[in-house]
């Protein structure tokens, strides 16, 4: 086997072990959070869209009727993890947009890396530190290109 095929099986191999290894990390906050999935999901894509969504997008994404989406929605208002604001370039449209509090809870829950959590990158040499910052740039760097 030719050393990029070594690194690279060696480099999925580690990869699988290491989510496997981090369920228990990532189901922990799921657990213990008061939100339907429904409501998580709806959140996350409140979350990545900058324009701000609008309930009748957010219904259509998920294929459901507007009144659920709207009390989905309001749901998440009243929680103060989204707020609603009219669209200034068509007053008839309401955009939602998450608040600080609500990408909080989207990042605890869905962006979390736990293997690259305090607790585990504390006890790294520093020359492990720099080496997976510099694999963790090399990654970044390929995602920017898709």
């Amino acid at each position: 086997m030719d050393p990029r095929t070594r690194a690279l099986s060696a480099i999925e191999a580690l990869s699988i072990g290491i989510t496997v290894r981090s369920i228990p990390r990532v189901l922990a906050p799921l657990l213990t959070t008061d939100l339907t999935i429904q409501q998580l999901k709806a959140l996350s894509v409140i979350v990545t869209t900058e324009e701000g969504a609008t309930g009748a997008g957010l219904a259509q994404r998920f294929a459901v009727s507007m009144a659920s989406m709207s009390k989905l929605v309001d749901r998440l208002v009243a929680s103060g993890l989204a707020e609603r604001e009219t669209d200034l370039s068509d007053q008839r449209v309401r955009r939602i947009h998450a608040t600080e509090l609500g990408r909080a809870v989207v990042q605890e829950l869905m962006a979390a890396r736990p293997e690259l959590g305090e607790d585990v990158l504390s006890r790294l040499s520093l020359e492990e530190l720099e080496a997976l910052e510099t694999g963790l740039g090399a990654i970044s760097r390929e995602l920017r290109r898709d």
